[in-house]
This record gives C-alpha cells, sequence and structure tokens, in this order.
C-alpha cells in the first residue's frame, strides 16, 4: 500500500508496550449501567463541519467533519483521516462519536462521522434507509474518502451495527479493502445478528429495544406517509421486537426476505477469516447486546484481526476513573492500535 512518513504522536505510551486494558470503575458495576451512564455524561457535540453527498441512487447522505487544526507547512495533507460509522439510530453526536473526535483533534488528525441515511437529524428521500450490513454503502464512502484523500493514510472506525458493516466489507473485500484503507476497529459489533437481535428481546434488555424502536417507528411512520403501501403500517406500529421490525420494516425495504433471512445474511461473523488488514475486534463481555458465547474464537478470525474481549465495559461503554468518570478510554484504545499500524507501515 502508500508508505506514509510519520513520527509516533506524542501518546505518552510507547507504541511497543501494550495498551493498558480497560478495567470497569467500582462504583459502576455491571453491563447494563456500563451501557447507560455514558448516555448522562456525554459531551456536547463539537462544531462539526458539515457536508452534503448526493448518492448514485439519487438519495444523499451527511458526512460531519472535526477539521484538523490548520498546519501551515503543507504537511496536514498527509496526516491521518479517522472516518466513523456509528450505530443502530446513532449520529455524530453520540457520546462515542464526540468523545473519538476530540481525541482525533487532539492529535491533529481530522475526522469525520459518515451518517447511515436518515440518521443525520433530516429523513432520507428514497425508501430504502440503513441496515446491519450494508457494505455496499461503506465501500461507496469509503472509495469517495479515499479518492478526496489519496495521500493520507486512512483508519476507520465502526461503532455497533455500523462496526458490523464496517467488518461485512472488510470480509468481503479481502485484500481490496488495503486499496481503499490502511487499519480498521469495530467496537461492539452485533456479530451474529440473530442472537444479538433475540438476546435483546429479553429480560432488561427490552429496555433498549423500546429505545430504538421508538426512533425506528417514527422514521417508518414517515416514510409511510411518503410511500404509501411499502409495507404493513399496522404491523410496523405493533412490532413489539427488533426482529417483528425488521421483519416488517428493514427486510423488505432492503431486499431481504423477511428478518430471518436479513440476520443471516447481514452478519459479519462468518466473513472474518477474509479480512486482510489490520482490524481491531473490541467487544465487552458483559455487552447487554451480545452474549459472550457468541464471540469468535481464533480460528473464526483472520491472522490480521486482533481480539480484544475485555471482562466489562457495557455495550460501547468503556468508562473509567473515578465519579463522575470519563470517556477517553476508548478513543485512546482506537487511536493507539492505528499507530503501531501506521508506524509499521513505515
Amino acid at each position: 500500500g502508500r508508505k506514509h512518513l510519520r513520527q509516533p504522536a506524542a501518546t505518552g505510551i510507547a507504541l511497543t508496550t501494550p495498551f493498558p486494558a480497560y478495567r470497569a470503575p467500582k462504583w459502576l458495576p455491571g453491563g447494563h449501567a456500563q451501557t447507560i451512564y455514558p448516555l448522562l455524561i456525554k459531551a456536547a457535540p463539537p462544531p462539526y463541519r458539515r457536508e452534503r453527498w448526493e448518492t448514485p441512487d439519487g438519495d444523499f447522505i451527511d458526512l460531519d467533519w472535526m477539521d484538523a487544526p490548520t498546519d501551515t507547512s503543507g504537511l496536514a495533507a498527509q496526516d491521518p483521516l479517522l472516518i466513523l460509522f456509528h450505530g443502530l439510530e446513532g449520529n455524530s453526536s453520540s457520546h462515542y462519536a464526540t468523545s473519538l473526535m476530540a481525541a482525533a483533534k487532539a492529535r491533529g488528525w481530522t475526522g469525520v462521522v459518515s451518517h447511515f441515511r436518515g440518521c443525520s437529524g433530516e429523513g432520507n428521500r428514497l425508501p430504502r434507509a440503513y441496515h446491519s450490513g450494508d457494505s455496499d454503502e461503506v465501500d461507496w464512502v469509503l472509495r469517495r474518502l479515499r479518492q478526496q484523500h489519496p495521500r493520507r493514510p486512512i483508519c476507520v472506525t465502526g461503532v455497533s451495527l455500523g462496526g458490523n458493516a464496517l467488518l461485512k466489507w472488510l470480509g468481503e473485500r479481502e485484500f481490496l479493502a488495503g486499496d481503499v484503507i490502511d487499519a480498521a476497529a469495530s467496537v461492539c459489533a452485533p456479530l451474529v445478528l440473530a442472537i444479538c437481535g433475540h438476546h435483546l428481546g429479553r429480560g432488561f434488555n427490552k429496555v433498549y429495544t423500546q429505545h430504538f424502536l421508538q426512533t425506528l417507528k417514527k422514521a417508518a411512520a414517515e416514510k409511510l406517509v411518503r410511500f404509501p403501501g411499502i409495507f404493513d403500517g399496522k404491523r410496523m406500529q405493533g412490532a413489539r421486537s427488533l426482529y417483528e421490525f425488521d421483519d416488517v420494516v428493514t427486510a423488505p425495504l432492503h431486499g431481504f426476505l423477511g428478518a430471518d433471512d436479513y440476520w443471516k445474511r447481514a452478519s459479519a461473523k462468518p466473513l472474518l477469516r477474509g479480512i486482510r488488514l489490520p482490524t481491531l475486534l473490541l467487544n465487552a463481555q458483559n455487552d447487554p447486546f451480545l452474549p459472550p458465547h457468541a464471540l469468535p474464537h481464533d480460528k473464526e478470525l483472520s491472522a490480521k484481526v486482533t481480539a480484544e474481549y475485555p471482562h466489562e465495559g457495557g455495550h460501547v461503554g468503556f468508562v473509567t476513573g473515578s465519579l463522575p468518570g470519563r470517556l477517553d478510554w476508548l478513543p485512546q484504545r482506537l487511536l493507539h492500535f492505528f499507530d503501531q499500524h501506521l508506524l509499521a507501515e513505515n
């Protein structure tokens, strides 16, 4: 691939030493608390610069840029670009997005959050929206960003749904992915959608399901007004689980036969052995969305995948420190991983 001339960023941690393992604070026990608490302490979104792209099929997506501090020497064009694909119903103001973009900017990197269709605050134009297996959309976004930034190292993070779509893209494209990006990381991806989906329908997890269904149903109802008859509105409003919602809305709008077909064909886990560039796979073992028995074993991964399964952290939580806690472990872990691989290329 491309060779980059970069000095190691001043992280205070030598890149040859392993990054400190995640330790949950004693005052925040359990996967649910570790998942929900970050929503309460998230920072206000930074001053993003929004860019709108027209898609080849007549729709649009919005990208929110966190520009690096301008560098008069002209070296900024060679500093890394960090791309983030968010999770289900997430956006550029999600807690993991604001903390990751702030950390990237502090490094002098440029960051961008690519919104899935309909997630940037304005409904998209077409009946289709986005889904967990949307790797063709990921491909289009990444290739266009590579064209715009031919000399930069490009690192990509996908969180939750975005992590699954990114891993699926990496596994499908195999060596071709290396022409587009340099390194990747997935955080708390629902690698087996059927296990994840049914798991979210049980016990306390129904709280997350109801949270998602609230915004998903609202967007679906608006679509039905603009496109009468594209799915059964009564069944959609009656959906009590992600399975029921995906079966009536997500699957038919995106070319799947139903929820079972969608969940099977969109899951990233079967493709992980095809990954051919450095990729961090980070999933907490107490993530309420995916039980630990569903996490891939070494033989299910390619040699390029670094699997890290901390005992705690919840679903994209990873809070550290004394009260009120901080959200900087995750962004620093990701940046350390990217640093190691960008320097290895020199």
